[in-house]
C-alpha cells in the first residue's frame, strides 16, 4: 500500500460474474483501486509482477493454472496480500498454508466481503509483511498442529492453537473453547490430543483438554480429583486418572 492509503487491488477469476460482484463491492470503497482483472492463472502472474497490486482476490480453479500455482509462480520481490475465492471448502488447508489473509466461500454476501477487506486493510498497515510471509513459507511443517482449520456457517478460517482456552469432548467432535467462544471442530478429542504440543495441551479428563497456560489455579478435591480454574473463570475437573498429565509443577505443592 502505498503511503498516500489507496489499495491497488487485482481480480482473478474464470468467472466474469464473480469478477463483476467483487468490482462492484470494491467500488464502495474510494481508498481502494482496482489496477486490472484476470481470467487465467497465467494472465494473473504477468499482471502481479507488472502492476505491484497490494491485494489480490485469487480464485483457485481455473484454467491453465490454478490459485495456487499464481502463488509459487511470483518471482517479484514484494509479495501482495491474498483473499482466495472459491466454491469449494477443499482448499482451506492449504490456503492457510501458504498464509492467505482469508477464505471467501461462493456465493457470499457483503457482510462476509467486507469483513474480508477489513481485515485486508489491517494486514496491509504491517510493513514487514513480505520479508515475514517468505520465512514462513520456507519453514518446514512442525510436528505439531499450531493452527486448526474451522468451519461454520458457510465460513471457513483460522484459529491458532494459542487461542484455545480448553477444549470438551461432543460425541465425535470436539467443542474448542476460546476468548468466550466455541467452535466445532470435526475430530474426535482423542486423535486432536496426538496432534497438540503437550508441552502447551494436557489432557485432564476423558473428555477434557487443557491449554496449561490458560490455568489460573488447581484446588484439591474429594478422591484425588481436583478443580481446575482458568484464567476467564473457567472451572474444569482433573480426574485422579489424569493427575500425572499436570506433573510435579503444578501439583507438588497441593
Amino acid at each position: 500500500m502505498k503511503e498516500d492509503g489507496i489499495i491497488r487491488a487485482l481480480i482473478v477469476d474464470d468467472e466474469p460474474l464473480a469478477r463483476t460482484a467483487i468490482r462492484n463491492m470494491l467500488r464502495r470503497h474510494p481508498e481502494v483501486k482496482i489496477c486490472g482483472e484476470c481470467e487465467t492463472g497465467r494472465e494473473a502472474v504477468a499482471a502481479i509482477e507488472s502492476e505491484s497490486p497490494d491485494l489480490v482476490f485469487l480464485d483457485i480453479q481455473m484454467p491453465e493454472m490454478d490459485g495456487f500455482g499464481v502463488l509459487a509462480a511470483i518471482q517479484g520481490e514484494r509479495l501482495p496480500r491474498v483473499v482466495f475465492v472459491t466454491a469449494y471448502d477443499d482448499y482451506a488447508v492449504r490456503a492457510f498454508e501458504v498464509h492467505a489473509l482469508d477464505y471467501l466461500l461462493k456465493p457470499f454476501d457483503a457482510e462476509r466481503f467486507e469483513a474480508a477487506l477489513a481485515r485486508a486493510k489491517q494486514e496491509l498497515s504491517a510493513q514487514d509483511w513480505t520479508d515475514r510471509v517468505r520465512a514462513l513459507l520456507k519453514e518446514s511443517r512442525g510436528e505439531f498442529l499450531d493452527r486448526l482449520i474451522i468451519k461454520t456457517q458457510g465460513r471457513v478460517f483460522f484459529l491458532p492453537a494459542s487461542e484455545i482456552d480448553w477444549i470438551e469432548a461432543q460425541g465425535n467432535y470436539a467443542n474448542l473453547h476460546g476468548g468466550g467462544r466455541e467452535y466445532l471442530f470435526r475430530e474426535a478429542i482423542g486423535m486432536l490430543e496426538g496432534k497438540l504440543d503437550p508441552r502447551k495441551f494436557r489432557r485432564i479428563h476423558r473428555s477434557t483438554i487443557v491449554n496449561i497456560d490458560s490455568i489460573r489455579e488447581l484446588r484439591a478435591g474429594f478422591h484425588g480429583d481436583y478443580d481446575v480454574l482458568l484464567r476467564d473463570g473457567t472451572e474444569l475437573k482433573l480426574s485422579h486418572r489424569y493427575r500425572d498429565n499436570l506433573g510435579k509443577n503444578f501439583l507438588g505443592a497441593l
